[in-house]
């Protein structure tokens, strides 16, 4: 008698992003984020007294640990040069390699991920146009800071003037403080490494990376403690945003029938028995026709296969047969049988 176990049903993604589509999206939208980040300069009066607010405001709460930080970071150097380092590079290393690692291993998660980041750098971008701020290395001396890129320029990549490249330092906006987004992409990655690394040693990565980060902008005198602050809630506020920005692409693509992506196989149901069906003789549920295999044959919308064998000789019995009706079990004009 054929048994059938509980069908197990497995979902596959509707459409699978490609890379192709991806890099120039990913590319576009840093090249906006640095093209905005240089023309929006701001006036260097403002910045200097936005600077100075922050600074202020953080003294009456005691969160001026930029000076302190600052200060070690000055006097050792095998603190201060990792550092430099930290500070100029990861950021371009750690992000794509997480985009990366998310499109490869976790594509049902990388479309709002990477939506979740977009949205929270584009909002970092309104903010360096809205507030721009003095970092503490260009204030004045008086001040107390100094800026460690400056002080360890020989040991690194980078010129005295900026962490962009040596020579490319007046291509940069200096004054992009507020919010960090050093801070803020350290902590999507951190998110990502938490939810999705699996391991215990991508879980403590994913704390660590942006918790020594914003140690390291505060120590290089890149940003105050605010910034790195304004840095996670626009985080935040891009989290809170990737719904509704995924539900609007969805909405254009359906409407200008945009498909930027190839689709795959939908969902997938196995069925497991202990008969076997002939790849030959299978044909589709949805055309409504019988199915027929090893002399066991289905009706149109009937689930499962019923055994109708025909007994080889008259009268002899066949296990695999279905049991005639009994007489208490026919209706009332069906003729017992004869005894």
């Amino acid at each position: 008698m054929l048994r059938t176990d509980a069908p197990s049903t497995e979902a596959a993604p509707r459409a699978r992003l490609r890379w192709w589509t991806e890099l120039p999206l990913i590319l576009l939208v840093y090249g906006a984020y640095s093209g905005g980040r240089l023309l929006v300069r701001g006036n260097v009066t403002s910045a200097v007294d936005h600077g100075l607010a922050i600074l202020r405001v953080e003294k009456v709460f005691f969160l001026n640990a930029e000076h302190p930080l600052n200060r070690l970071f000055t006097r050792e150097p095998w603190l201060g040069i990792p550092a430099d380092f930290w500070y100029a590079s990861l950021h371009y290393m750690v992000t794509p390699a997480v985009l990366i690692w998310l499109f490869r291993s976790h594509a049902v998660r990388y479309r709002a991920a990477r939506t979740w980041l977009m949205a929270s750098t584009f909002m970092g971008l309104i903010g360096f146009t809205l507030l721009p701020t003095c970092p503490p290395r260009l204030l004045s001396a008086s001040h107390g800071f100094v800026d460690t890129m400056a002080q360890y320029s020989d040991y690194g990549w980078w010129g005295g003037e900026a962490s962009a490249p040596r020579g490319l330092g007046g291509m940069t906006n200096q004054y992009a403080a507020m919010p960090s987004l050093h801070c803020g992409w350290a902590l999507w990655c951190g998110v990502m490494l938490w939810m999705y690394g699996g391991t215990r040693l991508t879980k403590i990565a994913g704390v660590l990376y942006p918790l020594i980060t914003t140690i390291v902008v505060m120590g290089t005198a890149n940003h105050y403690f605010l910034d790195a602050v304004a840095g996670f809630v626009v985080m935040g506020a891009g989290f809170l945003l990737t719904r509704p920005v995924l539900r609007l692409a969805d909405k254009v693509r359906a409407r200008y029938g945009i498909r930027p992506f190839a689709p795959v196989a939908g969902a997938v149901t196995h069925t497991s028995t202990h008969t076997s069906t002939p790849a030959s003789t299978r044909t589709s549920h949805g055309t409504g026709s019988s199915i027929v295999s090893a002399e066991c044959q289905t009706s149109p919308g009937e689930r499962l296969p019923r055994q109708r064998k025909v007994p080889a000789t008259p009268g002899a019995a066949d296990p695999g047969a279905e049991p005639e009706a009994s007489p208490a079990d026919a209706g009332d004009e069906t003729p017992a049988a004869a005894r």
